[in-house]
């Protein structure tokens, strides 16, 4: 089996277990923009930017480290039992200061004191499970990765349709003790119950892995996670910035109604944002394990052209059947508002993909410091237009931004590479690929809106020329 073949395949199994869980929160959207009205899709998107802050801050790069070190240590059990027991032991103090902290951030993170409370449980318990998730992943074990990950999304899913829907309209059906502690005026509230009742059965089916080794931190080994790893928890801070601050912005900017409809058609791009995170879930383990094989550089570069190709894809297909989509996830018409925001958000995150790839030149040459720049670089383009722009521009303004944070991310990532550790990739095709998908977005959206025919069409031209150009090597391929 080629190199490249067995990457696709890691890629597949692991992008499954990520792929799941997002189509599962995509199913959700048209339940909670069907129930939840604007300023209440606000509520719930301040909690998860919150949470995505603070997932990052708690665990300040460790799993990128764990990935990093495990691969090439020959004690790999004192690399997993250093990361787990400074990832639980930073846990618990954090926990602690929110405790004696908690009147403080509560007023500064604008959230209920209930809902402020159901956070900082998920955060605690998700942060816990990170290293036995990132050891299944380091040691290929894909089928009890995916497994659990379904068992968490479902347990997540199914508590929401239950009390958001079911308790809702079928109380007759309920427990009476849940009738009895039912608040339907506050109902974005059990989506959060709904989140820490997954988290917390995701760290049960977890804990057999807090004992599977005899505990014993290396001071040595920690230090090294550290240096490499908190550059990346710089960058990950950045990139919540970059995904999240202008929600944020709007609402207090704009209002939280148009706050919530741009988050709610935001969702829409998950396509794409799925297709990046799966890639990134099969990519990193992937591009360390295969550092040291004569033709690596050559197959990073085949994998981001590939990459581009599939992205350019998606593009075309949610663009160009995007009135369809709306219909069948936002049925609530006073969402649509932003739906214009949606090409350009698709198309910021497959830049952000692209720059995904490209960061194998920092990551393997521990530069983690100057991906931690290119990052900072992305997040002060993003508060800058968005402050600037958004009182002019209006909401637009946010979806420009994030364009322009991950396209400069990528610019500059992909020429710092020449110079550190040149990957050659074919520019000339990639770039046509890109630019031919965007040119075609623009005239089905544009000019052709609502005319399916044309964006099929328009897709299959895409397809075709991509096919001519590439059927040699997908046979080579193929065949091997």
């Amino acid at each position: 089996m080629s190199t490249l073949k067995r990457f696709f395949q890691d890629t597949l199994i692991y992008g499954f277990a990520t792929v799941f869980p997002r189509l599962m929160n995509f199913v959700l959207v048209p339940l909670h923009t069907d129930i939840l009205s604007r300023e209440e899709y606000s509520v719930n998107t301040v909690f998860y930017v919150w949470a995505a802050f603070f997932n990052v801050v708690l665990t300040y790069g460790m799993e990128t480290s764990f990935f990093r070190f495990f691969s090439r240590a020959k004690e790999k059990n004192n690399v997993f039992s250093t990361a787990f027991i400074a990832l639980t032991t930073t846990t618990i103090v954090f926990a602690i200061l929110v405790f004696i902290f908690q009147d403080y951030l509560i007023n500064l993170m604008d959230l209920d004191p209930f809902y402020f409370k159901l956070l900082f449980s998920v955060l605690v318990l998700d942060t816990l499970v990170v290293v036995p998730f990132a050891y299944l992943r380091a040691m290929n074990r894909p089928i009890k990765f995916a497994g659990i990950k379904i068992i968490n999304i479902l347990v997540y899913v199914v508590l929401n349709f239950y009390f958001l829907w079911f308790v809702r309209d079928y109380p007759q059906f309920a427990p009476q003790f849940i009738i009895d502690n039912y608040e339907p005026k506050d109902i974005v509230g059990y989506i959060f119950i709904a989140n820490l009742a997954a988290s917390a059965i995701t760290f049960i089916l977890l804990l057999p892995y807090f004992f599977r080794t005899r505990l014993n931190f290396d001071i040595r080994i920690f230090k090294q996670m550290w240096h490499y790893g908190w550059p990346v928890m710089i960058a990950g801070i950045a990139f919540v910035i970059n995904e999240n601050l202008d929600k944020l912005l709007i609402k207090d900017m704009i209002s939280d109604e148009i706050m919530g409809a741009y988050s709610g058609c935001y969702k829409l791009a998950v396509f794409m944002t799925i297709f990046v995170q799966a890639f990134k879930m099969g990519a990193e383990p992937f591009f360390f394990n295969h550092a040291e094989k004569e033709n690596a550089r050559q197959t990073y570069a085949e994998i981001l052209k590939y990459f581009v190709i599939s992205g350019s894809i998606i593009l075309l297909i949610l663009v160009g059947y995007i009135d369809l989509f709306k219909q069948w996830v936002i049925r609530d018409s006073e969402y649509w508002i932003a739906i214009s925001i949606v090409p350009i958000i698709l198309l910021a995150n497959l830049f952000l993909g692209i720059y995904h790839n490209l960061s194998v030149w920092y990551k393997l040459t521990d530069r983690t410091r100057t991906g931690m720049y290119i990052s900072i670089f992305g997040a002060i383009i993003t508060i800058s237009l968005n402050v600037i722009l958004i009182p002019i521009m209006g909401f637009i303004a946010a979806a420009w931004a994030t364009l322009g944070a991950y396209g400069a991310m990528m610019l500059v990532s992909y020429f710092l590479g020449r110079k550190y550790y040149p990957v050659p990739y074919n520019v000339k095709k990639i770039s046509l690929y890109l630019l031919l998908s965007i040119g075609l977005s623009l005239i089905s959206f544009i000019h052709y809106r609502k005319d399916y025919w044309i964006a099929s069409v328009l897709l299959g031209i895409f397809v075709l020329v991509v096919f001519m150009l590439e059927r040699k090597q997908l046979n080579k391929i193929l065949k091997q």
